[in-house]
């Protein structure tokens, strides 16, 4: 039996929370592998009710279960999941971007993770002001760097790909933060002599994103950056709607869609779900490599293909210029699990 906190967040957050429970509920039917879900209360209107974005007892039952998802929050996201990341110490953001069918990618043969660092850079929020000037602090350390190197490295390892490290970052300007970066990128990469390892400035890695995305396996970068190129790369592969990700430390794991609250749609019964479903799909991978549980992660296999075979089919939700609603997207999902 598996502990799941579940975040259910602002806007459609709730639309695709629900989504995810007749996912998990499905999955505990038909192949025997339990779940004990538990929603948690974070974000804008807890915050609103409860004079906290993320509440003691929230934080309290997250750190008691095996892992948790998380549906979008508003304008409090900072006060949740980035209080969460460090408080967690899961510091290996990680994005995948992979071209599906029948959506709007540069090309559809393009297969990426981002790999971010967490915890440090701009995202410290030390930030002051002196007169009439702000002024931030950038904090990167060897420790942190050379530990996101390494999880980017053993990465590129497991993927059946071109195995490729690209580091990415801008250290003909920050030669000093940047510089240990890219320096500590490097002194890692000697440990993993059957990976190709190469550098790329930050701002000719957002172009080549759009140029030549074929061309990119595993990106490692700082916060800052992985920040924005993660969100580029979701438009590359056709919208965020598609893009999951996964916060992991060494210890815990967090699970989230890359996109926002969305509060334009929010109550509509149109939003795609995929992006929260897929990061389920990254939780039953985590879980199956943690416990040793092979089941976890051929049930992961089986809700990527299923939900591949679904948009292959050209079923969509209304948002992306479908005609199904997020109830009807998400038994179409069940049904064929």
């Amino acid at each position: 039996m598996y502990k799941i906190s579940l975040i259910t967040g602002d806007g459609i957050g709730p639309e695709i929370s629900d989504s995810a429970v007749s996912v998990l509920n499905t999955i505990n039917e038909k192949y025997d592998l339990k779940f004990e879900i538990t929603k948690l209360l974070a974000g804008d209107k807890t915050l609103e009710v409860t004079g906290k974005a993320l509440p003691d007892e929230t934080i309290n039952i997250i750190k008691d279960s095996d892992t948790c998802l998380k549906a979008p929050v508003g304008e409090s996201a900072a006060d949740v999941i980035v209080v969460l990341r460090r408080m967690l110490d899961l510091y290996a953001n990680i994005r995948p971007a992979k071209s599906y069918p029948h959506m709007p990618a540069l090309r559809d043969d393009i297969d990426m993770v981002i790999v971010r660092e967490n915890t440090e850079d701009l995202y410290r929020g030390q930030e002051f002001r002196v007169g009439d000037s702000a002024v931030a602090l950038r904090v990167i350390s060897k420790a942190a760097s050379k530990r996101i190197a390494k999880y980017a490295f053993e990465t590129a390892m497991q993927r059946d790909s071109m195995r490729k490290v690209t580091c990415v970052h801008k250290s003909n300007v920050m030669r000093v933060t940047d510089g240990l970066f890219a320096q500590s990128c490097t002194d890692v990469s000697k440990d993993y002599p059957d990976i190709t390892f190469e550098q790329m400035y930050v701002d000719a890695c957002a172009m080549n994103l759009i140029r030549q995305p074929e061309q990119f396996d595993v990106i490692v970068t700082t916060n800052l950056f992985g920040d924005i190129l993660s969100d580029e790369s979701s438009q590359v592969v056709g919208g965020l709607g598609m893009a999951p990700a996964a916060n992991i430390g060494d210890n815990f794991a967090l699970f989230e869609p890359v996109h926002g609250a969305a509060f334009d749609i929010a109550g509509q019964d149109i939003a795609n779900p995929s992006s929260f479903l897929l990061s389920i799909k990254m939780m039953f991978d985590w879980l199956g490599a943690k416990h040793n549980d092979s089941k976890c992660i051929k049930v992961g296999v089986k809700l990527e293909s299923t939900i591949f075979d679904l948009v292959k089919s050209g079923v969509k939700t209304k948002d992306i210029g479908g005609d199904v609603s997020t109830t009807e997207f998400t038994k179409q999902i069940t049904d064929n699990l």
